[in-house]
């Protein structure tokens, strides 16, 4: 996979860090979000609170990543070349930046007209993104797990897209609309055909290369992103038909894709070369296990009726799959993707006359490890806040504002560096 990398095809550095320098923003007020609201975002998934917290998260931090990785990687691992790059990323990210606070201030409110503003600024950006990645994608065959997985991901954020619209319409308008189904079905595409397979798309290349890994067994490339999006699709038509047990045997399926996906990179991850495992290796093993968990406790909640009347597992496994999961990996893939990127463009800036300094020096470790467990800190703190959350719901607003503050200053020091390295000088 790696011999298919094209550099020079990779956007301007600006393109996707300000995808990048924007996600810790938001975690950071998901984490004030809490400090005000205390105990009452853990009461259930349903108030405005949590809805508004869980938003901050997936649409801000979350999405503002994977769309920043995704401008870097289509041209550069399966060469679809986004037409207009930084323009693209610049009207994107204009959008989808105020839509997010429109829609946190939307749920807190539920004023109609804060409604309406979040799905304009966040249906046009992401249209545009969809647009411009499935122009850029289009023509291109599928000859890899990558390029099919990131295909995929696009049709996934698509369905998300439709399904959250009409969600922001029904909430907007007052509608008599099944609003649990939509619910459902939103949450199904968002976490599956969206974040996981395009999680796995991007794995298929960035494990194997910075965490000097064997590949990925063909027969996990050659099926997972098929068979996990078949499951959604299977799942959706069985859910909109109101086929009851169809519908949980698909939605068992498309669990059990995604803890596969965790089983296998779990065991990638094992057979490392690294003499030394570092920060970036830790928060992968820790998303895949917390992966793994929440699984788990889908699982035991659909399976024993006591679990199952507990207000507070969805919020366990929320906590397991958006922190522990999403977040740890998200994180963690920054940590090599940032650095990397500085170094790549100020090689190829110094054009041999000036070198570009080495990854190590562009974020050292240290600072990477502190936030690491920083990070790790947080997500124990928000799952003791389940389980007590008149206890710990402040600490772990407070501890999600420090990891995601360290965050943000270890990129704005990767930043500086780029910002500061001398540029050479004109040739005679």
């Amino acid at each position: 996979m790696q011999a298919l990398l094209s550099f020079e095809q990779a956007p301007p550095i600006s393109a996707p860090l300000r995808y990048f320098l924007t996600a810790p923003l938001f975690a950071m007020l998901a984490g004030a979000l809490l400090l005000y609201a205390g105990p009452e975002i853990l009461a259930s998934r349903w108030t405005p609170a949590t809805l508004a917290f869980t938003h901050l998260i997936t649409a801000g931090f979350m999405l503002q990543v994977m769309l920043g990785a995704l401008q870097q990687l289509l041209p550069v691992v399966v060469g679809a070349n986004l037409a207009r790059p930084l323009q693209v990323a610049t009207l994107v990210h204009a959008a989808i930046t105020p839509g997010v606070l429109f829609l946190a201030a939307a749920f807190l409110s539920y004023a109609p007209p804060l409604f309406g503003a979040a799905g304009i600024f966040l249906g046009a950006g992401l249209v545009l993104f969809v647009w411009a990645a499935a122009r850029a994608l289009y023509g291109i065959g599928a000859s890899n797990p990558t390029l099919l997985g990131l295909k995929a991901a696009i049709l996934g954020l698509s369905g998300t897209l439709v399904s959250g619209l009409l969600l922001i319409l029904a909430l907007g308008l007052s509608l008599n609309w099944p609003m649990l189904q939509l619910t459902d079905l939103h949450l199904g595409w968002g976490f599956m055909a969206w974040s996981c397979i395009v999680l796995a798309a991007v794995a298929f290349v960035v494990v194997p290369m910075f965490q000097l890994t064997p590949e990925y067994p063909a027969w996990f490339g050659r099926n997972f992103v098929r068979v996990a999006f078949a499951c959604v699709l299977l799942w959706t038509c069985t859910e909109l038909a109101g086929w009851g047990h169809a519908t949980a045997l698909f939605g068992a399926a498309t669990l059990a894709c995604g803890a596969v996906f965790c089983g296998v990179t779990l065991n990638i991850l094992r057979l490392s070369k690294r003499p030394k495992r570092d920060a970036s290796h830790h928060f992968w093993n820790a998303a895949m296990v917390s992966g793994l968990l929440a699984c788990a406790v889908w699982l035991v909640a659909h399976l024993n009726a006591e679990v199952d009347a507990w207000q507070g597992w969805p919020l366990l496994f929320g906590v397991l799959l958006l922190f522990g999961g999403f977040a740890s990996v998200v994180t963690g893939m920054l940590y090599k993707i940032v650095p990397f990127l500085v170094w790549l463009h100020l090689q190829n800036r110094g054009a041999g006359r000036v070198l570009a300094p080495n990854m190590k020096k562009v974020l050292p470790q240290k600072r990477i490890d502190r936030q690491l467990l920083s990070h790790l800190a947080s997500c124990l703190l928000l799952l003791l806040a389940v389980f007590w959350p008149d206890w710990f719901s402040y600490p772990a607003g407070l501890g999600l504002i420090i990891a995601n503050g360290w965050l943000l200053s270890n990129l704005l020091y990767a930043t500086a560096i780029y910002r500061n390295h001398p540029v050479p000088a004109p040739l005679p």
